[in-house]
């Protein structure tokens, strides 16, 4: 018998530091009974850097390393605690080399039991469609990844992140002076833009999508 796949939500950043763990948290909050995977890609001789100075360096197998369940992942403070302190039902985290994340994400999909997950890291769009996926930006400058523009293409919404950068007004104020200054055009091709002041909205615009009255009980209030 095969096995219903889980609800897929997404969440990827055009660079780092762009509040995707704050986010993943305030969701799941939102969310009760749903879980969360965090993709951590390593680098062990592969990318020129030094091993050493990757942190999950001496966790890089021959094969992915899923990590899943409280007693494997839980560590205060830690984006994979912050997840199981948001009311996660469980966390699986991925920790994958360069060629391994496509069979990582798929191990780390296979363990979940819910009827959906929140999934942060870019690279997993490379290989899974999304129900809804959400890309995270800044309201100043983003140092662009580059998968970003890749993940962009995937997105459903943008989710501008306004630590540090005033009201939603002035971010929204501030992202748009970035991007028009960029040498290529990036082209948002007409999604949504939200900040944490309309968490709310974007999540009743996910449930629409999965086709959830936003007066369901799902949501936790």
């Amino acid at each position: 018998m095969t096995t219903k796949r889980p609800t897929i939500v997404a969440v990827s950043g055009l660079s780092s530091n762009t509040g995707k763990t704050t986010l993943m948290c305030d969701l799941l909050e939102q969310l009760p009974g749903w879980e969360a995977i965090k993709l951590t890609r390593g680098h062990y001789r592969s990318c020129g850097k030094d091993p050493l100075g990757c942190c999950v360096s001496d966790l890089i197998r021959d094969e992915p390393l899923v990590r899943s369940g409280r007693e494997e992942n839980y560590e205060a403070g830690k984006d994979t605690g912050r997840y199981w302190d948001a009311g996660a039902e469980n966390v699986h985290w991925v920790i994958a080399g360069e060629d391994q994340v496509e069979d990582g994400v798929r191990q780390s999909l296979s363990r979940v039991q819910s009827t959906g997950v929140l999934v942060e890291g870019n690279s997993f769009l490379d290989y899974v469609e999304a129900d809804y996926a959400i890309m995270c930006a800044r309201a100043g400058e983003n140092r662009l990844k580059t998968s970003a523009r890749r993940t962009l293409a995937r997105a459903d919404a943008i989710y501008l992140s306004t630590i540090d950068d005033g009201d939603a007004a002035t971010a929204r104020a501030r992202f748009d002076e970035w991007r028009a200054g960029l040498t290529v055009e990036m082209d948002l091709n007409g999604l949504p833009v939200f900040t944490k002041e309309e968490i709310p909205r974007l999540l009743e615009r996910i449930l629409e999508r999965l086709g959830v009255n936003s007066a369901c009980s799902a949501l936790r209030r």
